[in-house]
């Protein structure tokens, strides 16, 4: 039976429907993002791991002496230690990512009145821990792989590396170590990626549409950014989204790596002891925000060329990439 207009019944909430050919597309479209970022910095995200938890080798170099002595110690293919791992991650954590962002836009939008700028931040952090949830074994084991220098390995290969800290270090529950950060920092690192990078394209489109747009006659016919302008929206977004979330993002790395460093025992006491340890023993700039200087050089294209090649990509594949309120 259905309720009279005046019986004060509410309809039943109506949430959007799926068209899983264009999910399937988002999918792949951020699946290859993912992949073409992350191996454009590989060497800078090398570096990084080598300087955030101190390696003995790295400790007292500076982001263009370590990438110079890796290449001496270990050869150009040392830049890209731990990279395969990274590819097998990043496919599933990028494709995850931008997909559930985009269904969870969907949802909020129906079921909300927010702004859409809190739709976006609230759908972005999400879909960023729905992804680390997923494939964060990966990530710890491709850290460990990329901590390693020549001549002093421990683990050798994925699998040799998941056997023995499973074996080693307590079971499963291994591979999960420093969830907890990576969750908290993703949250606000994602959501602040995805709005911020949303808001600067919005803003080149309504106010330069002639300058920094172009038709595109692909789908809908709507304009869309130019590459450059893709390419610096998702910079500035990057940076302004990784400089929110380092301190935990050292963290977690200090709490992945802790079998590998002196004193592991400090970094075993969950996430909230890691930060006040980081913070007493090194203080801030070269405890809590250690590395940043090559995240800074490492995140402008990552995040820039990831945003950029999601976006074309959803061109290619026939998915709008206009103006999103």
């Amino acid at each position: 039976m259905t309720a009279s207009a005046g019986s004060g019944t509410s309809p039943p909430l109506s949430l959007p429907t799926t068209n899983f050919g264009n999910t399937w597309k988002t999918f792949v479209a951020g699946g290859i993002a993912g992949c073409c970022a992350k191996t454009t910095v590989a060497p800078l995200d090398r570096v990084k791991i080598l300087l955030q938890a101190h390696n003995r080798h790295y400790r007292h170099l500076g982001v263009f002496s370590s990438l110079h002595h890796v290449i001496q110690k270990e050869g150009f293919v040392g830049l890209y230690k731990g990279n395969g791992v990274q590819m097998l991650r990043i496919f599933p954590y990028s494709a995850i990512q931008f997909a559930a962002y985009e269904e969870f836009k969907k949802i909020f939008k129906s079921v909300t009145n927010c702004h859409s700028h809190v739709v976006k931040l609230t759908a972005g952090s999400l879909a960023g821990m729905v992804a680390v949830v997923v494939t964060y074994p990966l990530d710890v084991v491709r850290a460990r792989l990329a901590f390693q220098v020549k001549g002093e390995h421990l683990y050798f290969g994925i699998v040799d590396t998941m056997k023995s800290m499973m074996h080693l270090e307590g079971g499963t529950s291994a591979l999960y170590k420093g969830m907890v950060p990576s969750i908290l920092g993703i949250s606000p690192y994602a959501g602040l990626s995805f709005t911020c990078f949303e808001m600067l394209k919005n803003f080149c489109l309504d106010y330069f549409p002639d300058t920094l747009g172009r038709q595109c006659h692909k789908n809908t016919g709507s304009v869309v950014l130019v590459l450059p302008a893709k390419l610096l929206c998702g910079a500035l977004a990057g940076v302004i989204a990784q400089t929110t979330a380092y301190p935990l993002d050292v963290v977690r790395r200090r709490m992945q790596l802790s079998r590998m460093l002196p004193e592991s025992h400090k970094y075993d006491q969950g996430w909230l002891r890691t930060l006040l340890v980081i913070y007493r023993e090194d203080g801030v700039s070269n405890g809590l925000f250690r590395g940043l200087t090559v995240n800074y050089i490492r995140v402008i294209p990552t995040v820039a060329v990831s945003f950029a090649t999601y976006e074309t990509a959803k061109q290619i594949l026939g998915l709008d990439t206009g103006v999103d309120r």
